[in-house]
């Protein structure tokens, strides 16, 4: 029997990596409610790179559970547009999660900054600082955060519009209490 839910890790990364974009996103806002140079501004950045580093590292054990386990199927009567609508979702979803850390990581190192992981451990630079490169990659990172919000806020509409319009089972595969 074909299960109707993802699995209890899948649900488990799909929350987690939600919070944690949203946290990320509203760490970045330190750098523009601080004055320059305020302790604070730098304190935020340093969390948002440490969240940055547990970003990655959760998306490449999603994309692995996910690979591992694939998807449960969608509902039968979802027409073939609305089927090609979710796949594509899902995957500028996946590409953007991938994305955004790895220009993260770029952007601090042509900074010239150390990512570090809250102090337990630092990945130095593998590149000569250049701040026209980083502010071209902060230009994309920033660009990015922006649209994973944009295609995650499609992709929650979609889910509450199955749920309460569709009435199917889309939303409920993914709720940490849903379906098995």
């Amino acid at each position: 029997m074909a299960r109707i839910a993802y699995t209890a890790s899948q649900k488990w990364l799909h929350w987690s990596l939600f919070g944690l974009v949203v946290l990320m996103y509203a760490l970045t806002f330190g750098e523009d409610i601080f004055p320059r140079g305020d302790p604070r501004a730098d304190a935020a950045w340093k969390i948002h790179i440490s969240f940055g580093i547990l970003l990655a590292v959760l998306v490449a054990w999603r994309v692995a559970v996910r690979l591992a386990n694939g998807a449960p199927p969608l509902p039968a009567e979802m027409k073939s547009p609305e089927r090609l609508a979710a796949h594509a979702g899902h995957l500028l979803l996946y590409a953007l999660l991938v994305a955004l850390p790895i220009l993260g990581f770029l952007l601090t190192w042509y900074r010239g900054d150390a990512l570090s992981f809250f102090g337990l451990f630092a990945i130095p630079s593998p590149v000569t600082p250049d701040r026209a490169i980083a502010r071209s990659i902060k230009g994309l990172h920033s660009l990015y955060a922006n649209g994973i919000l944009i295609v995650a806020g499609l992709h929650a509409l979609a889910a509450l519009w199955h749920h309460f319009i569709r009435r199917d089972a889309v939303l409920r595969r993914m709720l940490p209490y849903g379906q098995s």
